[in-house]
């Protein structure tokens, strides 16, 4: 990963590798291979399936015309890509503090994101952004939920607000670091504020403007290579960031024809202001009026309106039924997982309205492509990460058992906890030394994807070694909390909620973690010499 290359193949080298060194037998060596990617799956199809359907949902939209005018409003604040990247960064921290980020990022993604790449934010400044607030600053912390801070101050023999207290700063000041040096790493990429940034992004073609130099192929041809059809629809089989490998007008480095790149504004403006004709019933023929349905801007224009209201409003008022939740006790309590499950529901009965509304009776096939462009999309861009994260899976006793085949009752190892057992002892009595440690350890414990499942292990390594070496346990606690989170929560590895990030940024996961680590790492080493300063 650091050498730019996919890891895929080492990945499965090392899960048979493995499993042939613990078991000793190839053949289930070799079955290991298959159903380290099948928990993985399993694991992440959550994932997959909510960022397929926010997919759908804004594939519909763009037929009626509704995706522009609802980003719109949104302007006013995004007035270009510098405040549009603080507006995204505090808007998800704010929803993923009350209810986690499982339920923030499609969210923000249907509603916020649309609007700062037209305000000319690159899609992966967003994703970095939005990865940083929510993953990272909001759960590591979890102050209004308090779940991580109660497992590390369970396991640490210390109060739990004493450790909620003590991440809750750690996490600003990391997330504070982060947020600055990915922003001032993002800075150079932004451009002035264009439609045309949204609807190249919702063709799903690569920026290459992150290469350094400006290249704009007509979107004409971007439509094309996409695989629009006259209702604006995208197939994105055809094009899934990070598998493009050209796209017409483009040359084989990835550049672009200047000929092409001369006639783009001209292009794009044309294409955008151009109303796509009127289309029937799918399979119906040509100019058949019975289930036709209007072009947007045409007699489409006041669903298309509707709809550019009825979204972002629908979205707030899941933010509004869960917060009544969370502070009341008129509604049920919903968080985690439950809650992304809720959102997933109002967005397929958004999609199926969106459709209907759009297409009339042919809203069954309509409705169905949708859902398997989403599914496509979600499989192209993210697939790659499951044997990455069955590898990882495999070093995690919950699953290594269920992986390598073991006999019912036989014990499953837990190689990345064995791991950490085994350094503890190495790791010194000072005070800045044990601090560092424990963040260590709590960036290793989260390489299973889990960012909760090391916090009894960094929790009692902490009541431990904190007397010992005259540090508070409740700060070791939360420094340990902070590498477990900011690790296995899902902004530094790739098999993890980041997908979600990713997945509606449409920027390529690894390419995240690239981008991510050097703001998170920083502000991780600030805020660990800071607590122990201070605290």
């Amino acid at each position: 990963m650091i050498a730019r290359r996919n890891v895929v193949v080492p990945a499965i080298a090392a899960t048979f590798c493995t499993a042939l060194a613990y078991d000793g037998d190839p053949v289930r060596a070799l079955q290991a291979v298959f159903n380290a990617s099948l928990t993985a799956a399993t694991e992440l199809f959550n994932i997959f399936l909510i960022i397929a359907l926010v997919t759908a949902l804004l594939g519909a939209l763009r037929g009626l015309g509704a995706d522009r005018r609802m980003v719109e409003p949104f302007r006013h604040v995004m007035r270009g890509g510098h405040s549009a990247f603080w507006v995204v960064a505090g808007m998800t921290y704010l929803i993923s503090l009350f209810f986690w980020p499982t339920p923030a990022v499609p969210l923000i993604g249907a509603v916020l994101l649309p609007a700062a790449i037209s305000a000319g934010l690159p899609p992966a400044g967003a994703a970095l952004a939005m990865a940083v607030a929510g993953q990272g600053m909001a759960l590591s912390s979890d102050y209004v939920m308090q779940v991580a801070p109660g497992l590390s101050a369970k396991a640490a023999g210390v109060g739990t607000t004493e450790v909620a207290d003590r991440a809750m700063v750690l996490s600003l000041i990391t997330g504070g670091v982060a947020l600055a040096l990915g922003y001032l790493m993002t800075r150079r990429e932004m451009r002035e504020p264009d439609v045309r940034h949204l609807v190249r992004w919702e063709a799903g073609v690569t920026d290459p403007e992150v290469r350094g130099r400006r290249r704009f192929p007509s979107l004409r041809r971007l439509t094309a290579a996409a695989g629009a059809d006259d209702a604006g629809r995208i197939d994105t089989a055809a094009i899934a960031p990070g598998t493009a490998t050209a796209v017409p007008g483009t040359d084989a480095a990835g550049g672009t024809d200047p000929a092409v790149e001369a006639a783009a504004p001209a292009a794009a403006t044309a294409v955008i202001d151009q109303d796509p004709p009127d289309r029937g019933t799918p399979g119906a023929p040509a100019g058949d009026g019975a289930d036709a349905a209007p072009a947007p801007g045409d007699g489409n224009e006041r669903r298309s309106k509707a709809f550019a209201l009825i979204v972002p409003l629908a979205l707030a008022g899941l933010v509004g039924y869960m917060m009544l939740g969370k502070f009341t006790g008129l509604v049920p309590e919903v968080v985690g997982g439950d809650a992304a499950a809720l959102v997933g529901g109002v967005t397929v009965l958004l999609l199926i309205t969106a459709a209907l509304s759009l297409d009339g009776r042919g809203c069954l096939e309509s409705c169905a492509e949708h859902i398997v462009d989403g599914l496509v999309f979600s499989v192209k861009a993210m697939g790659v990460v499951i044997p990455i994260a069955g590898f990882f899976f495999i070093g995690n006793a919950d699953f290594a058992g269920k992986i390598m085949a073991l006999e019912e009752g036989r014990q499953a190892p837990g190689f990345l906890f064995d791991l950490v057992t085994r350094i503890e002892s190495a790791i010194p009595d000072g005070g800045l030394v044990v601090g560092f440690g424990l963040l260590l350890v709590g960036l290793v414990t989260g390489l299973d994807g889990s960012g909760f499942a090391g916090l009894p292990l960094t929790g009692s390594l902490a009541g431990t070694l904190g007397p010992a070496s005259g540090t508070d346990p409740a700060l070791l606690a939360a420094i340990g909390q902070m590498g477990c989170v900011w690790s296995g929560g899902g902004v530094l590895i790739a098999w993890s909620s980041l997908l979600a990030v990713a997945g509606f940024a449409r920027v390529p996961v690894l390419d995240l973690v690239r981008r991510s680590f050097l703001p998170v790492m920083a502000g991780l080493v600030v805020s660990t010499a800071v607590g122990i300063a201070i605290f």
